[in-house]
């Protein structure tokens, strides 16, 4: 895991990679409560008969927004930003789902530090990201993510 304190220590990175987070195992009761939280209950992510005998998954598949979500979880073990007043998820960049994510599959995140300015005082870092399935040679997307990092001067 990175240790990151300030915009200089940061910059330090550019271009290349963090790292990487351990598999995180997407559960049916992960799905399920995801569908619950986003009045998102399409059969082939809830009805677990109807997309193993109808879908062609065999089986049910997370939200893509779910894996979505998890970049926040996964991105804090890759990187430890101390010394800070404020995080913000800005934005995301060029995002494309590639493959869906089968229950039971195991997803990592990949991360690189695509670019970082400094905006008066705001550090400003897009970082480029994979979300990576165990076993498959696709990922369940790529794009980019911008965080706005407010250090303590």
């Amino acid at each position: 895991m990175q240790i990151i304190s300030n915009h200089a220590e940061f910059e330090q990175y550019l271009g290349k990679e963090l790292g990487l987070s351990s598999w995180h195992t997407i559960t049916q009761e992960q799905i399920n409560k995801f569908a619950d939280a986003t009045l998102d209950h399409q059969w082939i992510h809830v009805d677990e008969e109807r997309a193993q005998n109808e879908g062609p998954f065999k089986s049910t598949i997370a939200h893509g927004y779910l894996t979505l979500s998890l970049i926040p979880f996964l991105w804090k073990e890759i990187v430890d930003i101390r010394n800070l007043k404020m995080e913000i998820n800005y934005g995301i960049e060029n995002l494309r789902f590639a493959q869906a994510v089968t229950v039971n599959s195991k997803v990592r995140l990949r991360a690189k530090l695509a670019s970082i300015i400094n905006l008066r005082g705001v550090t400003k870092v897009n970082m480029g990201i994979e979300m990576e399935i165990e076993d498959q040679k696709k990922s369940a997307f790529t794009g980019e993510v911008v965080f706005l990092y407010h250090f303590i001067s």
